[in-house]
């Protein structure tokens, strides 16, 4: 039997860094933790549990600063309970926003 995760064009990194979310046309801005992230996909662990389809913006906040934080929309595939007691959201990165299209509020 084939593992899901074999199936993946792209590798898939563990990561834990600092995460923000929005919902698409919201204005509460929600703390998240990356878990993992690919070229197609990131996975965030939040207190709240988000509908597949729920459109986000996310920027990922990296903890050197060297490394610019990564800004995108992203679509929720499905959340799921953590072992930590929180949710697990998965989303697909449906676009990387350029430098000029975020806001130093947030995207």
């Amino acid at each position: 039997m084939n593992d899901y995760a074999e199936k993946r064009d792209f590798l898939r990194m563990s990561i834990e860094c600092p995460a923000r979310f929005r919902i698409a046309g919201g204005e509460t801005v929600s703390a998240a933790v990356v878990k993992n992230l690919s070229s197609s996909g990131i996975l965030l662990e939040s207190d709240q549990s988000l509908e597949p389809g729920t459109q986000l913006a996310v920027e990922i906040m990296p903890g050197k600063t060297i490394t610019p934080p990564l800004s995108a929309e992203a679509c929720v595939i499905r959340s799921y309970p953590s072992d930590e007691g929180n949710f697990n959201i998965a989303c697909n990165i449906e676009r990387i926003l350029e430098d000029h299209e975020v806001h130093a509020d947030f995207p």
